[in-house]
């Protein structure tokens, strides 16, 4: 009888383990969603900003990120001087420069024709 009990346990298997990378999977799809459709553009998006902004010379038309427009009547390494009208000259941060104002200038032309 006892030998019965004993071999009744030695046919009962163990549950099969599930593979680790199968369950990190998508854990692992999700982040490359996120990577791809988020960090990826905003990344080369930040990268072009940066281009841009350490491009800029005297002389330029541009706009910063709070609406202003200006002319750029000097530059440094972290601060840029805007000539707004006669003689009002402004300090702004490089970082605040939000593009070039032949942009806005070329938008408003392509909707007046």
């Amino acid at each position: 009888m006892f030998s019965l009990l004993i071999a009744n346990a030695h046919a009962q298997a163990a549950p099969a383990q599930p593979n680790p990378i199968m369950s990190m999977l998508p854990l692992i799809l999700v982040f490359m969603v996120f990577y791809f459709l988020m960090l990826r553009p905003q990344k080369k998006k930040m990268q072009q900003e940066r281009d841009f902004v350490s491009t800029l010379q005297k002389g330029e038309e541009v706009y910063t990120k709070a609406g202003i427009i200006g002319t750029i009547y000097g530059v440094t390494d972290k601060i840029i001087t805007l000539e707004v009208e006669n003689g009002v000259k402004l300090k702004i941060l490089k970082s605040h420069i939000g593009g070039s104002a032949k942009e806005i200038f070329a938008k408003k032309e392509e909707k007046k024709k």
